[in-house]
């Protein structure tokens, strides 16, 4: 399969960015932003994505020992504090949706580690990720071209 020639609307990607942007800033942790991105991007195999938030979280300072572990996290906790945890977990449960919903511990273990507007943030950015997951894999977009 090759790349499809336009990746998405230019509004669309405006709106997708801004909100994106907005996310980020009000979770005010550039590190656990990409984390987020990164778990999200791992479980939906959008490389595109992978590749940019990678190259991202290193730029911000993220060890490649974190990094090569993310995707198994729940057994290397001790690389995770307890927020990153309970974000990742968070990002697992909204990504899958296996139960239909997220569920009740999962938002509440979130909920100790996130105030009110972190927690809206933090939601918003994986709902953002996501988005543009679906929309990088159904135009089958490479990794590679992308500079932080």
């Amino acid at each position: 399969m090759t790349a499809r020639t336009q990746l998405l609307d230019r509004e669309v990607g405006k709106a997708l960015s801004a909100l994106s942007a907005a996310a980020k800033k009000g979770l005010g942790d550039p590190v656990l932003a990409e984390l987020v991105m990164i778990r999200a991007s791992q479980l939906n195999h959008c490389a595109f994505c992978l590749d940019m938030h990678l190259a991202l979280a290193r730029k911000n300072g993220e060890g490649e020992e974190r990094l090569g572990l993310l995707a198994a996290w729940e057994e290397a906790a001790d690389l995770y504090d307890g927020r990153e945890r309970a974000a990742l977990a968070l990002t697992e449960a909204m990504t899958v949706l296996t139960e239909g919903f997220v569920p009740d511990e999962v938002y509440e273990e979130a909920a100790v580690h996130f105030d009110d507007g972190e927690l809206a943030h933090l939601i918003g950015l994986i709902t953002v990720i996501n988005s543009w997951n679906r929309l990088m894999v159904s135009r089958r977009v490479p990794p590679g071209g992308y500079t932080p």
